[in-house]
């Protein structure tokens, strides 16, 4: 049964708070030098598998799968999350946030053109204006980013337009997103052994780590997999723009980062945007 439109945007809001506590988790323990990126990652992912498994199991019911998910899905989360690592040790916070939510953007919104799906021109328009938002909103901090660093996060928005495109056919989510975890934290475990050398870790890295993978992307990404039932795919690809001004105004509450103008009216062009796009159509 397809959830109320009521029940999509609830779905929806919560995903993308959830979206930007990551980044936020990832600033403090990557940004300030508590973890390594491999490490970061690896409590992440079985932090989030674990805490998956466990909900999964209480809320089984009538003999159903405990995991489903697939190896497909869960080798774009772990791409995914070991590149956005990575990318942000010589990426700004902006940068970063324009590479990736444009990555996404553009995966999903081609992947949607070419599965024949048409957009309406109000679609278009509040893509433009979110995308033109984020971009003012990032664009003063734009400074000869890293190629390397570029290029791994573009990897981690092709990864996660991949999988959020996966996500949208969940007839499970818990299940789904439960078994993606398990399946991917072989993966990472793999990588860290081969990469032994340069672990770095302190209790707060760890702690951030965990926080990031049990709440911020397991019960995050549930929720996220539940909201892509009723959204399209231009739609999801557009909605996840407002993450990045999430993030800035977690940034102010819990960094103690500045409120400038320019984030308000930037804020004000995303969301503005996203509106427009998903009041663009009364039904999918």
């Amino acid at each position: 049964m397809r959830a109320s439109s009521l029940q999509v945007v609830l779905l929806t809001s919560l995903a993308m708070i959830a979206f930007a506590s990551n980044s936020l988790l990832n600033r403090l323990a990557l940004g300030q030098k508590a973890i390594d990126p491999i490490s970061y990652t690896t409590i992440r992912l079985t932090s989030g598998a674990i805490i998956l498994f466990l909900i999964a199991s209480l809320q089984r019911k009538n003999g159903g799968a405990i995991l489903r998910g697939s190896w497909i899905s869960a080798a774009l989360l772990f791409l995914y999350a070991i590149t956005f690592s990575f990318a942000y040790l010589s990426l700004s916070a902006g940068t970063g946030a324009l590479i990736l939510f444009g990555s996404v953007q553009v995966t999903m919104i081609l992947v949607a053109l070419r599965s024949g799906e048409q957009p309406q021109l109000m679609e278009w328009i509040g893509l433009g204006f979110a995308l033109g938002g984020l971009v003012y909103l990032v664009f003063p901090g734009l400074a000869a980013p890293s190629w390397l660093g570029s290029a791994l996060m573009m990897v981690a928005g092709i990864a996660w337009g991949f999988y959020s495109i996966r996500g949208r056919g969940s007839q499970n989510p818990l299940a789904d997103t439960a078994g993606n975890f398990v399946y991917a934290v072989p993966m990472i475990l793999v990588l860290r052994l081969i990469l032994l050398a340069d672990i770095q870790f302190s209790i707060r890295g760890m702690m951030l780590a965990a926080l990031s993978g049990a709440l911020a992307s397991g019960v995050g990404y549930v929720i996220w997999y539940a909201a892509l039932r009723g959204l399209t795919t231009t739609r999801a690809a557009i909605v996840q723009l407002s993450a990045p001004v999430i993030a800035a105004w977690g940034g102010v509450f819990f960094l103690a980062e500045i409120v400038s103008t320019r984030l308000l009216l930037a804020g004000l062009l995303i969301l503005g945007g996203i509106g427009l796009s998903v009041l663009s159509r009364g039904k999918n």
